[in-house]
């Protein structure tokens, strides 16, 4: 994991930031130095404690969208990916990877939210008066903050799930559905780390080399397997079996 952390100006300086108390302001400052890579923090309650900030600074940087709750108890810092960019060879993936998959990265590379309505749809409060995420009614949804149209989720459109989907079901013979909710928040995790249409087909061939042909292993030809934490390295995989093929031509 990378140690050192940057501050964005167009954040810290802007008038919402300014505005906040000081003890909110340095309590930002003190999480944005404890996330790691990818900006969550599972412990921003006793940073809070630690540094003398109250519940309700935890709350205010919540109230005014600088960090996003989980009900765990996680909370990213939704301008991570524009206060920091980490070296890919000293990043190392959140731990967090339930609430990773909850998010999407905006144009501005903001986090947001995957359900429906305001970044900070909230449905209940925790003992500490923060916020939790929960689900937002059909009727609080905004245009502004849906989700991008690559990602269209129906399996006629050409979204990015669409599409990964659609040939998964074609390369194996199945049909799972692009609107399926739990396929679409993993489609856009990866898609969030950086991996394209060919990567998700590369996964796809290879797993479905691999087990296709094995009773016990083809139930795992299915999104939840190919697309969730273990995609990077079944891609690698694929790209192993490319050099060696090439190797025996050597």
């Amino acid at each position: 994991m990378a140690h050192k952390r940057m501050f964005s100006k167009d954040i810290t300086e802007s008038d919402s930031f300014g505005d906040m108390p000081l003890s909110t302001q340095a309590l930002y400052f003190h999480l944005g130095m404890n996330a790691d890579d990818d900006g969550f923090i599972n412990n921003a309650k006793k940073i809070q404690r630690g540094i003398g900030a109250s519940t309700d600074d935890l709350g205010l940087l919540v109230a005014k969208g600088f960090v996003i709750p989980f009900e765990s108890g996680v909370v990213v810092i939704k301008h991570w990916r524009i206060n920091n960019n980490v070296r890919s060879d000293r990043y190392a993936p959140t731990k967090y990877q339930d609430e990773f998959a909850k998010l999407y990265m905006k144009e501005n590379k903001a986090y947001s939210l995957l359900d429906y309505g305001s970044e900070q749809a909230v449905s209940q409060l925790d003992t500490s008066g923060i916020p939790l995420v929960g689900e937002a009614q059909p009727q609080d949804r905004i245009g502004e903050d849906r989700i991008e149209e690559r990602y269209t989720l129906s399996g006629t459109e050409p979204g990015l799930c669409g599409e990964v989907v659609g040939y998964l079901n074609e390369r194996i013979g199945t049909s799972y559905r692009p609107s399926s909710r739990k396929t679409r928040d993993l489609v856009r995790a990866r898609a969030n780390e950086g991996f394209g249409l060919d990567d998700f087909k590369a996964v796809i061939d290879k797993k479905a080399s691999d087990w296709l042909g094995d009773a016990k292993m083809a139930r795992y030809l299915r999104p939840e397997t190919l697309f969730g934490p273990k995609f990077e390295g079944y891609l690698q995989e694929s790209k192993a079996v490319i050099v060696n093929e090439f190797a025996c031509y050597d």
